[in-house]
């Protein structure tokens, strides 16, 4: 007996498969190939110039799709996936309305610094991280974040932000107390300001002894420079980043979280 599926079967296939990217890519490449097994069973009311082309494309097709996907994969994996992916849709949405909403009132509280960053930019980098974020953890310290401030108060809006996509914090208010949560501790980022009491580039001090001290922790600096030559600093002390953006330091540690998983 042939095998073959009925319209209704294949229907409901089909809308199974439009709910995210990925599936409407296999759904089309199914219709391609059912479209040329149509052409290729008319085969013998075909001649041989007129079976090359499909030929051709049976062969060229595949690779391309393969590069194409390889591409999405590596550069827009986040992408490819939709709420309905998520165990519970409406807290997919509000997660991604609530940390957009506080990477927003973060911007605003400098809005001459930040003017080019807006509402729908947020949302794409709060969506483009938040599956990653969700994804099954290592271990214990995978979502867990040291924030070395000696004005924590000034950073409440972007630790909401991280908190909305499932990230905890630990707050240390000089590098002597950070050194000791992180003899303590283990965490899968730091992020500091740069200037404290202790000193104007008290930043690069704590940098400096962990790197020295054989800690690789990412770090990231949050403070009142996004110079170029600030960056280039922090790169040369072994920093992971410095900017004085709430939108970039957001995906700059959810980034770096995730690529640690």
């Amino acid at each position: 007996m042939e095998n073959t599926i009925s319209p209704n079967a294949f229907g409901k296939i089909a809308q199974s498969l439009a709910k995210n990217p990925l599936g409407i890519i296999a759904l089309f490449i199914v219709m391609i190939y059912g479209f040329a097994s149509l052409v290729t069973g008319l085969g013998d009311h075909l001649s041989f110039s007129e079976r090359i082309p499909l030929i051709y494309f049976l062969v060229i097709f595949p690779i391309l799709v393969l590069a194409v996907f390889t591409w999405l994969v590596s550069f827009h994996s986040q992408k490819l996936y939709g709420p309905g992916d998520f165990k519970n849709e409406e807290n997919y949405i509000k997660m991604q309305m609530a940390a957009a909403a506080s990477l927003s009132a973060a911007t605003m509280k400098n809005p001459l610094e930040n003017d080019s960053q807006t509402v729908p930019n947020i949302i794409d980098v709060v969506q483009s991280v938040n599956l990653g974020m969700h994804e099954n953890k290592n271990s214990s310290y995978a979502n867990h974040v040291l924030w070395v401030d000696d004005n924590p108060g000034n950073n409440i809006y972007e630790r909401q932000a991280f908190e909305a996509v499932g990230i905890k914090f630990t707050l240390a208010l000089s590098t002597e107390e950070a050194l000791k949560k992180m003899r303590d501790e283990r965490f899968a980022a730091i992020i500091s300001d740069m200037g404290r009491q202790e000193g104007p580039r008290e930043g690069y001090v704590l940098l400096d002894n962990l790197r020295n001290n054989g800690n690789n922790t990412p770090l990231f600096f949050y403070a009142a420079s996004n110079a170029p030559q600030h960056k280039q600093e922090t790169a040369e002390h072994g920093g992971q980043g410095c900017t004085n953006n709430p939108q970039e330091l957001f995906e700059m540690v959810t980034r770096s979280i995730i690529r640690q998983r």
